[in-house]
């Protein structure tokens, strides 16, 4: 019992530690003291399905850059991640084994990681932990994240983005039928 009690204990730390702000919860309280749960498809986005992913140019730890608006033409996956987030480490695995292994060879796709907030030495002990090959990039002050999220918001987060530069899903946390569809898409797509 111990035992759960403590699993149970640990899986809320990891949950509470994916969201970079207290302030925002899924519970929030009103003036009257009455516990409201927010909308649970508010996942303090800024951007929504349809519209054009907005671009930035990303630098890696190990050198090289790249810009997404160079990346028209390919189905583009980006994952925010941070090693500081549980649920990302736990997401990782999934997306390394059901997407980027199957899909890395093919020129008409891209997979990138944006590392929120960390310096170059964590993604590699991210890396290290997680065991992807897929490319992190860096976000040192959540500059790209801020482009497409709230900047106070958790992690993780998955937007894939079609041929033409436009946004067609957004995901927030690892949901096992959520990453299905996800990984269902991005294989239709390719």
């Amino acid at each position: 019992m111990l035992k759960n009690l403590l699993f149970s204990f640990l899986t809320i730390v990891a949950l509470i530690s994916c969201n970079s702000s207290a302030k925002k919860s899924a519970e929030s309280v009103d003036n009257n003291d009455t516990v409201q749960v927010q909308n649970a498809e508010d996942r303090q986005y800024l951007v929504k399905v349809g519209d054009v992913a907005p671009d930035f140019e990303m630098t890696f730890p190990e050198g090289g850059k790249v810009k997404l608006s160079d990346l028209r033409g390919k189905v583009v996956m980006l994952q925010f991640t941070a090693s500081w987030c549980g649920v990302c480490r736990k997401e990782m695995p999934f997306i390394e084994k059901d997407i980027w292994l199957k899909h890395k060879d093919n020129p008409q796709f891209a997979l990138y990681g944006i590392d929120r907030e960390e310096p170059a030495e964590k993604i590699q002990v991210l890396r290290d932990a997680t065991g992807v090959t897929y490319p992190i990039g860096m976000d040192p002050d959540a500059g790209i994240f801020g482009l497409y999220a709230e900047k106070d918001a958790g992690i993780t987060r998955n937007i894939i983005i079609d041929r033409d530069g436009k946004i067609v899903m957004l995901t927030r946390l690892f949901e096992e039928e959520e990453f299905k569809e996800m990984v269902e898409l991005i294989d239709g797509m390719l």
